[in-house]
């Protein structure tokens, strides 16, 4: 067994590692950024090094610092995380040449998996289903413009190099396809360091459903099961759940195979995930399944499938690591009720869910569940990464219980001091078309404004007696009912006969990319300026036409919320 593994991560999957490595009696390196100093994983770490500044590009992506640290630890072992270094092959290389083990598939594996075009071919050739699209090496937009008439619109443009739902842009019709195709070059560039794109035929009432994974160096290869993650917003998961709610015993067994031939046919190694796209236009019994992509590390969402098997994903990531076989067959893998995640966002539901942050004054979770967390009471959050507050997970007998459990703990979980999506995820547990299994990848979509309407100031508890005393309607004694007041529609300070002539920094980040200059002449809603913040790329336009007669934004600026970055007269 490894006997000190340096984590090449940060929040809350370091936390999480650490847990499995202090039980197994494993020693840990933390690496950390000057930003992470304080951070909850640095003190829980038996060691930690300072490796940069903030952005991630001068810290958790400088692979050569990172095995230098490990090399001067004496650490045997480098466990990637996911995100950052976790899907880098020539990260996964330079440990190899450097003698330390990676926590992870060969470099070969990786790079099979790593270009989405690529690993659809070869999915092909393996008997794996995939989504009808265009795959090839042409780039330019007349190519690509003709593809997606082929197709046939809605069409998705997808980042050859994309994951966690970066560099996806949706696309309905013709005239949208240029703008489109430019913001997910851009992302694309900005993430992954490569521009190109792929087009994949949209399907419509789709259902994400993934299989978790496992491979060991002995020619084992098994599947954990399902899990479903079609609750999402901008392609980000908010919810996942496993096992799949109301998938049938045969198509769970023919994707579960399938997911096995995929491993098989790049020698894969350790956990991997297979991410399929399900048509449930016709009800999920008359579905198909496509693959989309694999996801060759640990997924953010692994826990509930810890929660049905009983097992410890990152121990075994381990003990593969080490050259152990895999610990079970197949037929030996339980599978046991119903377990739900859900994701806690530093983020503001009620204005387009943009990050927020500041100091977390309050954060109490409820007692008897888990909570995956990031941070502690009196932690700040960073603009610099991911805005995620921890993950809830619970487990029940079935479904309903689960459901139950989950509303239970979200009623009772409190986080202060920076805007949060504590009440989108509320009434996410409460609704009654996610309760009876009515979901696919548009749900949130559909239900936006019930799903963000603003959550009670009172806490109530679960299953309470209807009262009066909750009676949001405008009750009033001896008068008519007052008039509802819905504050996310309260504005600022302009007459219904002006236009706003300034372009605000909605959140603090970093300006990518500035495509207007002063003196310009600019039409209403052109892209102005580019701002990037905890992972989120956001472009903001010019609300009214006019001549750009100020501009204060820089690329490669950093930028505080409300600054103001241009006006236009």
């Amino acid at each position: 067994m490894i006997g000190k593994l340096l984590i090449a991560n940060r929040g809350e999957i370091a936390c999480r590692i650490i847990r499995t490595c202090r039980r197994l009696g494993i020693r840990t390196v933390a690496v950390y950024s000057e930003a992470d100093a304080h951070a909850l994983f640095v003190r829980e770490a038996d060691e930690a090094h300072l490796i940069g500044p903030a952005p991630a590009a001068k810290s958790y992506l400088r692979a050569d610092v990172i095995i230098e640290v490990a090399r001067r630890t004496g650490a045997d072992a480098i466990h990637p995380g996911y995100g950052f270094l976790s899907e880098n092959a020539e990260f996964a290389q330079a440990c190899a040449a450097a003698g330390i083990l990676f926590v992870g598939p060969t470099p070969e594996a990786i790079r099979a998996m790593a270009l989405k075009g690529a690993a659809k071919a070869l999915m092909e050739q393996a008997g794996v289903p995939v989504t009808p699209g265009y795959h090839g090496d042409a780039q330019d937009e007349t190519t690509l413009l003709d593809a997606a008439r082929d197709i046939g619109f809605p069409v998705l443009i997808k980042a050859v190099a994309g994951g966690g739902g970066k560099g996806m842009r949706r696309v309905d019709k013709e005239s949208d396809f240029p703008e489109l195709l430019k913001s997910c070059q851009g992302e694309g560039q900005s993430a992954f360091n490569d521009r190109r794109v792929l087009i994949e035929k949209y399907i419509e009432v789709p259902r994400h459903i993934e299989i978790q994974l496992f491979a060991d160096t002995h020619g084992n290869a098994i599947h954990l099961y399902e899990r479903d993650c079609s609750l999402q917003r901008r392609h980000q998961k908010v919810i996942e759940e496993a096992p799949a709610p109301g998938l049938p015993e045969a198509m769970r067994l023919a994707m579960g195979e399938a997911a096995v031939r995929a491993a098989r046919a790049i020698g894969y190694r350790g956990a991997g995930t297979i991410e399929f796209i399900v048509d449930v236009s016709k009800g999920i019994d008359g579905g198909s399944f496509y693959f989309m992509e694999m996801n060759t590390r640990l997924q953010v969402e692994h826990p509930v499938t810890e929660a049905i098997t009983g097992l410890d994903l990152v121990e075994w990531q381990l003990r593969v690591c080490a050259g152990e076989p895999l610990p079970l067959t197949q037929a030996q893998v339980p599978l046991n009720g119903h377990a739900i995640e859900a994701r806690l966002y530093a983020e503001d539901p009620e204005h387009d869910f943009l990050p927020s942050t500041g100091t977390l004054s309050r954060l109490v979770f409820p007692s008897g569940v888990r909570a995956d967390s990031a941070v502690t009471q009196g932690d700040a959050v960073s603009v610099f990464y991911d805005p995620m507050i921890s993950k809830l997970i619970v487990h029940g007998k079935d479904r309903a219980a689960a459901l139950d459990a989950l509303r239970t703990a979200l009623i009772h979980t409190r986080a202060e001091g920076v805007k949060t999506n504590l009440g989108f995820l509320r009434r996410i547990a409460s609704d009654p078309d996610f309760r009876d299994g009515e979901i696919d990848t548009g749900f949130i979509g559909r239900h936006i404004e019930r799903l963000t309407a603003p959550w009670p100031d009172y806490d109530l508890p679960v299953d309470i007696p209807p009262s009066p005393w909750h009676d949001a309607t405008g009750f009033r004694l001896n008068l008519p009912p007052a008039s509802p007041v819905d504050v996310r529609h309260l504005t600022h300070s302009l007459d219904d006969t002006h236009e706003a002539s300034e372009v605000i920094a909605p959140m603090p980040g970093l300006v990518v990319a500035v495509h207007a200059k002063e003196g310009e002449r600019v039409e209403k809603n052109q892209p102005l300026i580019v701002l990037e913040a905890m992972k989120i790329q956001l472009t903001l336009k010019a609300p009214r036409a006019g001549m750009l007669t100020g501009i204060s934004a820089m690329a490669g600026e950093q930028v505080i919320e409300k600054a103001l970055l241009a006006r236009i007269t």
